[in-house]
């Protein structure tokens, strides 16, 4: 099971109109039922401890800036996988993100199937508001690559 780096092949604009910034990696893997829900339960649902706590730093770095530290607030109960809201879902894909008023984040699960393995995507996509959104972006994006990669090997378990 290795991931790879693949071209996004999802409508960019239909998921999030003007993102300027998309990267999608697959993996193929054996489990005939897997659904896209349950893909991305097992991706965000339960992150490695290393990513978890960038996650948490991210958390600390980003709360005097007045950004969003979780998905929800108690006041706006919502459908979540991890600390991101679920937008949309389908049997063959979960859409998931979030808007802040630095940038828009949008996670896009898709499960596909190809002979007898299930072949998993997920696809970011990006939507910078500020100098603030285009500053965050480029200092997270080498986490981000590796989070990624590490959040689609816990797919195939």
């Amino acid at each position: 099971m290795s991931v790879r780096e693949i071209t996004p092949a999802v409508d960019i604009n239909a998921l999030l109109t003007g993102a300027q910034f998309a990267d999608a990696f697959c993996v193929d893997i054996r489990d005939p039922l897997l659904d896209a829900r349950h893909a991305a339960e097992r991706m965000i649902g339960d992150q490695p401890w290393w990513a978890e706590a960038l996650v948490s730093l991210r958390n600390l770095l980003v709360k005097p800036f007045g950004l969003k530290t979780s998905g929800a607030s108690a006041a706006e109960p919502r459908d979540m996988i991890g600390i991101f809201p679920v937008v949309s879902q389908t049997p063959e894909r979960l859409v998931a993100g979030f808007n802040d008023k630095h940038l828009d984040f949008r996670v896009v699960v898709d499960v596909a199937a190809s002979n007898d393995t299930r072949n998993v995507t997920a696809t970011t996509l990006v939507r910078t508001h500020n100098w603030l959104g285009r500053t965050y972006l480029a200092v997270i994006m080498p986490f981000h690559r590796l989070i990624v990669q590490a959040l689609l090997r816990q797919v195939a378990g």
